[in-house]
């Protein structure tokens, strides 16, 4: 389980770092700390096995017969990744500890970081790609939370929505060239995708497979076409600036092309898309950064370029280009997240990161001079640091590649190191000269332990340029043995090889980027540009907001003419669709011409004649009485649950006639926000031609749609099939499932998950419409309050004695009635206990036990209810999908596939043996998100109804309202 920890772990301390006051900032500094912490010592643990050559691999089942299993695998490559976003989250943890205010929320903050790198150390060591995928998408979805962690800034909520939409998007790419794999390969096992990298290049869907891959890649790492989210990304707390764009989020992209570097590289169309897209990514990116005034912008189009730099290596893809995109993307993040804390250090003390203003910094800060100057040169490729090994084997590749022929790509690389360099002194001459204006607040260093992860990030680039053999070789030499494998090229990590042609554009790129930052300085007044020269008319963030509003009036138009919000027109072209659409799609089904018919039963025919009458007059009432028509329209519900009683079905009719009760009620809370019906005289006026027109069509429609679902369903239980699913479930329901009731061991364990997912869309349902109705407002007897109460207070006192003596009697027997909740609590625990063998089972007993509830609010009234009875409905809906999952991620634990059932017999005393199923345990999950559900609806309408009444009396007296109202 070592490998699980790393990823649960990050997980279980966000939710920790969640519930945290807001005022403990040290407690979650601490807690995210350790948690980075123990998963560092966790992956040096595993360092002996995968420095020998070894793939450890721990494999959960989830549906093994269709290939998908939970599979987490750790070779050379991932166990690089991983320590690359553990080390540099530790340092950003510490970093953030001393520059987040006090007054931002913190846990917020601790826990969003810890998801997010939770979710990249889920792609970096899944060994499934569909799981892959899965955590793919969830570091789009928690760094989205981390980009706009400032929400009250509109720049912010902006810079989150674009790179979610962008990077969201690719996703979706991602996911589709992932199932085009699949196909081609039979299996979504990495290993085996790996291995079938013939199969895969040989394949007619192999260029499918590869664009969409490469748009699910490209996006993420803020490659060309798709770079101008990451500017806007900036939006961002510095802390989370520095892990995204130096270690993590844009880093996946690469990784991931260098991971499915053996299965979809050595074809020319991988050099173009992945090299074509890099090589203007690169170019464009660095000449973008010469301009930039935002330090934070600065660094975040160098990132922009320095990844473009690392696509093209990759792109080029010969085993010596391999091993510099993995030695840049190593350097590349210890640069560039020293350069964006040292970028935070100086806004942190200036209060401003404007380089117009910024100047003179080197006399108040010393210390964090040193170190920005340091990491820039890095970044430009200055000798004797590590920046200018990578960099030097990256013009040694184009130069070797591009040949004679391919010059162009020799002189694109110098031009970007040109770019590089003149970037990287408009970066460090903010510590020199002298200061024109005051700073918005007076610089000092920085707290010492804040400081501390930028000096341990510049002594590794300082080691690495000196010692490379020595002090990365060992790591890099494990990524590339296992991306490589047997075709992995000897190579040479020394800081002088003599020289040589790369040696020598080393030199140009130094000296030009030098002369060129003179010139720009001197001869076009770059600290006054307000443009970027030449490309600044091509934005890529306006075509994204152009296109955006583009859809938004797309959508409008056809919103304006095909959508209504009248019910009744949606109704009828659902029912239309719903009786054309098929036919003209398949037709009718062979052999269901004929449909043949038995000798009905009189007795349930005359069951479904009174049915059809209830549905009939309800229908007819709902013109002149609702409380009426809605208690006619149960009488339908009654009739279904009885058809189902009758067709041998005793648990669809206990779920049948305990929704009919909870729905009833409900519906009639919400029956109080219905406008009052139009007064008797004004139903003796004539009714139009064109309304009675209306009716009889959609009578016809209704009709014809009823008649059509009856036909369908009689002729789906009479036509003889050769074979049911029923029969393998009668089968194995007792021997495998531990039940002889087949629906409900079908319900907690056959399909088990679509039990589970059904629930959650049922929690989702519930807090939906609790958040809606928490921001409604009936307007209906909202006005003149005071006056409100007074005129009930005269009503109750001029009451005849009659009147008084009923009410006397209601109060009476709800006194009595409220001594049904324990009693329908028993009846809830014997049909949840019998439910495995006989009709019940944890979704009835929810209903019931909810009837309950509903009881005493009826009787009692929501105050009196809740003044009593702690509910608390949204923890029960916690509680029971908590519940549910770790059921299902027990089975894991015995090394069975997810949600797998185990049965027990448990001898106790006087209860003698108990017939103990694991399924129990999910089923009783179940039983607390209908409860939760249930209640939490019921709350927020019954506030509602008495926020509307202003005058909160006993809860009989609000249903009764409710229903007189509407006559």
């Amino acid at each position: 389980m070592l490998l699980a920890s790393l990823i649960l772990v990050p997980f279980a301390g966000s939710l920790l770092a969640a519930l945290m006051p807001e005022n403990a900032r040290n407690r979650e500094a601490w807690l995210a700390f350790v948690i980075t912490a123990c998963g560092l010592l966790v992956a040096g643990l595993l360092y002996p096995a995968v420095s020998s050559g070894e793939v450890l691999r721990e494999e959960f089942a989830w549906l093994p017969s269709h290939g998908l299993e939970l599979v987490l695998r750790v070779d050379g490559l991932a166990w690089v990744f991983t320590m690359l976003v553990l080390v540099i989250g530790l340092m950003v943890v510490l970093y953030a500890r001393y520059y987040m205010s006090p007054k931002d929320p913190v846990p917020r903050f601790f826990s969003f970081l810890l998801a997010f790198m939770g979710s990249m150390l889920g792609v970096v060591l899944s060994g499934n790609l569909v799981q892959l995928v899965v955590f793919w998408e969830l570091t789009s979805l928690t760094s989205f939370l981390l980009i706009g962690y400032w929400h009250h800034r509109a720049d912010a909520r902006r810079g989150a929505r674009m790179a979610f939409t962008v990077t969201a998007t690719g996703g979706l790419c991602l996911l589709a060239g992932v199932l085009v794999l699949g196909h081609i390969v039979g299996s979504y096992d990495l290993d085996e995708v790996l291995n079938s990298g013939e199969r895969i290049r040989g394949h007619e869907l192999y260029r499918v497979a590869l664009v969409l891959v490469a748009l699910g890649a490209l996006t993420k790492s803020a490659q060309f076409p798709f770079h101008f989210w990451l500017p806007h990304a900036m939006a961002a707390p510095t802390p989370v600036s520095s892990y995204l764009h130096s270690a993590t989020m844009v880093k996946a992209g690469v990784f991931l092309l260098v991971r499915l570097w053996p299965a979809l590289a050595g074809t020319p169309e991988w050099n173009w898309i992945i090299g074509g897209a890099g090589v203007c990514t690169l170019l464009i990116g660095a000449f973008i950064a010469i301009f930039q005034h935002d330090l934070k912008g600065l660094l975040a189009y160098s990132t922009i370029s320095h990844l473009g730099l690392i696509t093209v290596l990759i792109g080029i893809g010969t085993p010596l280009a391999i091993v510099a995109a993995i030695f840049h993307i190593l350097n590349h993040a210890t640069f560039k997240a020293s350069l964006f804390m040292t970028a935070g250090i100086i806004d942190h003390e200036t209060g401003t990161r404007d380089l117009r203003v910024l100047r003179g910094l080197r006399r108040q800060l010393p210390v964090t001079a040193v170190l920005a100057i340091v990491s820039s040169a890095a970044m430009a490729g200055v000798p004797l640091l590590n920046g200018f090994l990578s960099k030097e084997m990256f013009f040694a590749e184009t130069a070797l590649v591009g040949g004679d022929e391919n010059w162009w790509m020799s002189v694109a690389a110098v031009a970007m190191g040109m770019f590089s360099v003149a970037y990287s002194l408009r970066f460090i001459s903010i510590f020199f000269g002298t200061a024109a204006t005051p700073f918005p607040r007076e610089p000092h260093e920085p707290p010492r332990w804040m400081r501390f992860p930028v000096e341990l990030l510049v002594v590794v680039c300082l080691v690495v340029g000196v010692i490379p053999s020595v002090s990365i070789g060992p790591i890099l030499d494990l990524a590339v043995t296992a991306t490589l494998g047997s075709s992995a090229p000897d190579y040479d990590l020394a800081p002088w090889h003599g020289f040589n042609l790369a040696l020598l554009m080393s030199a140009i790129a130094l000296s030009g980027g030098i002369s060129l930052y003179v010139v720009l300085r001197r001869h076009f007044n770059l600290r006054q540009r307000e443009h970027v020269p030449l490309i600044h008319r091509l934005s890529g963030a306006q075509a994204y907001e152009t296109f955006m509003v583009l859809l938004t009036r797309s959508a409008q138009w056809l919103l304006q003419h095909l959508g209504t919000t009248r019910l009744q027109p949606q109704l009828l072209m659902m029912m239309l669709a719903l009786l054309i659409v098929p036919l003209l799609l398949v037709g009718t089904p062979q052999g269901w011409t004929e449909i043949p018919l038995r000798d009905p039963d009189p007795l349930f025919a005359g069951i479904w004649v009174i049915g059809c009458a209830c549905a009939v007059a309800g229908a007819w009432m709902a013109k002149y009485h609702r409380l009426a028509a809605l208690i006619l329209i149960g009488g339908t519900g009654i009739v279904t649950a009885a058809t189902f009683l009758w067709l041998s079905a005793p648990d669809l009719a206990l779920t049948q006639l305990m929704v009919e009760t909870v729905t009833t009620v409900l519906i009639l809370l919400g029956l109080r926000w219905l406008p009052p019906r139009i007064e008797p005289k004004v139903l003796h006026l004539a009714i139009p031609r064109s309304v009675w027109l209306r009716r009889s069509r959609d009578m016809m429609v209704a009709v014809a749609g009823g008649l059509a679902m009856a036909l369908l369903t009689y002729a789906v239980l009479v036509h003889p099939a050769p074979a049911t699913i029923a029969d393998f479930f009668l089968l194995r329901a007792l021997s495998e499932g531990g039940g002889s009731n087949v629906v409900n061991v079908l319900l907690v364990d056959f399909r088990s998950f679509d039990t589970l997912g059904e629930v959650t869309v049922l929690s989702v349902v519930a807090l939906t419409v609790y958040a809606l109705l928490r921001r409604f407002r009936p307007a209906a007897d909202s006005t003149n309050v005071p006056a409100q109460q007074k005129n009930a207070a005269d009503a109750a006192s001029t009451q005849s004695p009659t009147e008084q003596a009923n009410r006397g009697y209601l109060l009476v027997a709800g006194i009595y009635l409220r001594m049904l909740l324990p009693f329908i609590g028993a009846v809830a625990a014997y049909f949840f206990m019998r439910g495995h063998n006989q009709p019940g089972g944890g979704f009835v007993a929810g209903l019931i036990f909810a009837v309950a509830i509903l009881v005493q609010y009826m009787l009692a009234g929501a105050i009196w209810v809740e003044n009593r009875i702690q509910l608390r409905p949204h923890r029960w809906l916690g509680f029971g999908l908590l519940l549910a999952c770790a059921t299902g991620l027990g089975a894991w634990a015995f090394g069975h596939p997810f949600l797998t059932t185990h049965t027990a017999h448990v001898n106790w005393p006087l209860l003698g043996e108990l017939h103990l199923p694991s399924a129990f345990v999910f089923d009783f999950g179940v039983f607390a998100v209908v409860v939760g559900t249930t209640m939490l609806m019921l709350v927020a309408l019954a506030h509602q109804s008495l926020r509307a009444r202003r005058n909160p009396g006993d809860g009989m007296q609000d249903i009764v309202t409710a229903g007189r109202r509407n006559v």
